[in-house]
């Protein structure tokens, strides 16, 4: 685990944007800490998620700009830009994350992760952080 004690603070907003430019976000609070889930879903897109309110975070792009993919339960649904492929944020549809967002960091600028501190994520199994 990177913790977050004796690191700067991170500057906001956190934008990022997928890799063409089609779909942009920006995040107005801190995440407690960027997040890497090993579920089905997460290790196969790479993503490092910062979670917020969705309140807090706003998503710039045109209406048809991405692929919406929800699976499992149906209670999350992943964007990814229809152009470049690159997955931006999921956004809580049903149940009690509904009000939940999360955004990917890895489109973030370098060092944005480590400056919010990186933990590892067991959704495959225990749903417990693994530090």
């Amino acid at each position: 685990m990177s913790s977050n004690g004796g690191q700067s603070e991170v500057e906001l907003p956190i934008t990022g944007t997928c890799h063409c430019g089609a779909v942009s976000f920006e995040l107005r609070t801190a995440p407690r800490h960027a997040v890497a889930c090993n579920c089905s879903i997460c290790r196969r897109l790479g993503a490092v998620w910062g979670h917020g309110d969705a309140r807090d975070i706003t998503i710039t792009a045109a209406p048809e700009a991405t692929i919406r993919y929800s699976h499992g339960d149906k209670e999350i649904a992943f964007h990814t830009c229809r152009t470049c492929g690159a997955t931006t944020h999921w956004e809580g549809i049903a149940g009690q994350g509904k009000e939940r967002m999360a955004v990917n960091l890895q489109l973030t600028e370098p060092g944005t992760i480590e400056t919010i501190g990186l933990r590892n994520f067991d959704g495959a199994e225990t749903w417990t952080f693994l530090d």
